[in-house]
């Protein structure tokens, strides 16, 4: 699990999913972004070895665990500043955050989120491309009776609004489960490469979810294509948010987790397809087997395996694919997919 998946084209940051035992000799042997470990205790996102780093509580064993180690060919300087814990190498910038477990979140979630979102101002990195959000309990019911994942994206939006984040400047991302530890995010950003938030024209864009869906609808795009320059079309990175079972704004297939397998895979293949990204003037012909660096998240355990038979007749067997036993951001959902086409 220790090959490195080379930089393409853009010298973007590259990512793996390491062993954990590996983590340290290739933290010591390269220039590290970021190393997020998919473990069983939280932490708090610091410095370590030189490289930043934040443990996720999304593993129940040791050897459920990975870690996700983001590289690049350039020099590292890193920092904490408040919240936040940062590593930059001048031209990509990780910013990875925790947010201690409460009974309320808006105002920390809004307070965290400022913070990082000043710190990619004051460093001058314009272009976030993409963000996770790891949210424990994140069905459950807040002090209010508000569910967590709801007052979590109170928080967001309130902070997109203050730093005058746009609908179409939001970044692809996830919104999951975690099994403790508060609320974890990580987001990457760029200085210079341009970002385009893809939609799917199947799905009611997530930030025009009805009321229904709490006080302030998520905000997240769902992909970006992240290229060198605006006018290069063709030979960018498409990075797919969680995707699961909807359509239009709807949850679909409750309690039946092959149509719901086969509906998530079906809106990430209709979103990265020819005619969908050529709606946002990208000229790239991908599907399914192109993914990478997959995540599939899982609501219940016994089910792993069924989706682990189903992915993989779509998935490139080359694909590194994690399957983790979370709860997913809709109490009605079973599975959500992410992953990146290089």
């Amino acid at each position: 699990m220790t090959q490195v998946n080379p930089a393409v084209g853009l010298g973007l940051p590259s990512s793996t999913f390491m062993n954990p035992a590996d983590v340290t000799d290739a933290v010591l042997g390269g220039n590290v972004l970021g190393v997020v470990n998919y473990t069983t205790e939280p932490t708090e996102p610091g410095i370590e070895n030189g490289a930043l780093t934040i443990d996720l509580h999304m593993a129940h064993t040791a050897d459920e665990a990975f870690a996700e180690v983001w590289t690049t060919d350039r020099p590292v300087e890193t920092g904490v500043v408040r919240e936040v814990a940062y590593a930059h190498d001048g031209e990509y910038l990780i910013v990875v955050g925790r947010i201690p477990q409460a009974g309320r979140y808006t105002e920390a979630t809004r307070a965290a989120y400022c913070t990082a979102l000043e710190l990619m101002d004051g460093l001058g990195y314009k272009n976030c491309f993409r963000m996770w959000n790891f949210v424990a309990d994140i069905n459950g019911d807040n002090a209010d009776g508000l569910e967590v994942y709801r007052d979590f994206c109170r928080g967001r939006a309130e902070a997109f609004e203050l730093f005058h984040f746009g609908d179409q400047e939001v970044p692809s991302a996830t919104g999951i489960g975690a099994l403790g530890g508060g609320i974890s995010f990580y987001f990457l950003v760029s200085r210079s490469a341009a970002p385009t938030s893809v939609e799917n024209s199947k799905q009611v864009s997530a930030y025009h979810y009805p009321q229904q869906y709490g006080p302030r609808p998520p905000k997240f795009a769902r992909a970006t294509y992240l290229a060198e320059t605006h006018t290069d079309r063709s030979g960018g990175q498409i990075y797919v948010s969680g995707t699961a079972s909807i359509r239009g704004h709807e949850t679909l297939h409750e309690g039946d987790l092959v149509r719901q397998v086969e509906l998530s895979l079906d809106n990430i293949a209709h979103l990265i397809s020819r005619d969908n990204l050529a709606a946002h003037e990208i000229e790239r012909r991908t599907g399914l087997s192109d993914l990478d660096n997959i995540k599939v998240y899982v609501r219940h355990r016994e089910d792993i395996p069924v989706v682990q038979r189903m992915c993989s007749e779509y998935f490139s067997p080359a694909a590194r694919t994690a399957y983790l036993n979370v709860d997913v951001c809709r109490s009605g959902l079973l599975v959500e997919i992410e992953g990146i086409v290089p």
